[in-house]
This record gives structure tokens, sequence and C-alpha cells, in this order.
């Protein structure tokens, strides 16, 4: 539900001159990301839509996006403050990958 940045095409060429020099580059630019703990070029993915927040699913696995101003569904409930992912990937999306919420709001472990 999150929103996705793809790479653009510049749709341009090289006309066959520095092809090599251009590979060189991209795989130069590419081990430097990978040494640097970069991934996807810099590119980060929402957890959910503009206009939406995410909430989680009660006693399971799970999350979804609501949209702003609507209560979460039946059995969904909004995360705790200051502990809500907004990233793909950030502190919060995984802590929560191992974590819920029970009945009461009390974060427990999932099995």
């Amino acid at each position: 539900m999150g929103v996705r940045v793809g790479r653009r095409s510049t749709g341009g060429t090289t006309g066959g001159r520095g092809r090599g020099a251009v590979a060189a580059l991209v795989g130069v630019a590419a081990a430097v990301a990978v040494l640097s703990g970069c991934s996807g070029w810099g590119y980060e993915e929402d957890i959910c839509s503009k206009g939406e927040y995410p909430v989680l699913a009660v006693n399971n696995t799970g999350s979804a996006c609501v949209a702003d101003g609507e209560e979460p569904p039946e059995g969904m409930v909004r995360y705790p403050e200051g502990k809500v992912p907004q990233k793909v990937g950030d502190k919060w999306d995984e802590y929560w990958q191992t974590r819920t919420l029970d009945e009461n709001g009390k974060v427990v472990e999932l099995p």
C-alpha cells in the first residue's frame, strides 16, 4: 500500500562512444552503494500513500493503511505515538516485524 518510487530512464544514449566509461561508473556507483550500506539507490518507499496512516493488527501479524480522518477497521489499531513506521525498513517498521499490540494496548512479541 506504500508509494513505490521507480528508477527513471533518461532515454539518452552515448551514441556508441563512452559506453565502457559509463559501465565502469555504474559499477563503481553500485559498489559504493553496497559498501556504504545504501540500498535502492537512495529511494525510500513510504509505508502508506499520502493522505493515509498505518494501522497494526491486534494480536496478529499484519498492518494496513487507512485514509486520514477515518478510524481503523475492527481488529486494527493505531500504532503507539512515537513508534509509527514511516518508511519501509525504517527503525519502527523493523521493530513491528516481531511485535504487535494485544487488546489492552500492551506490546507483545510475536511467536
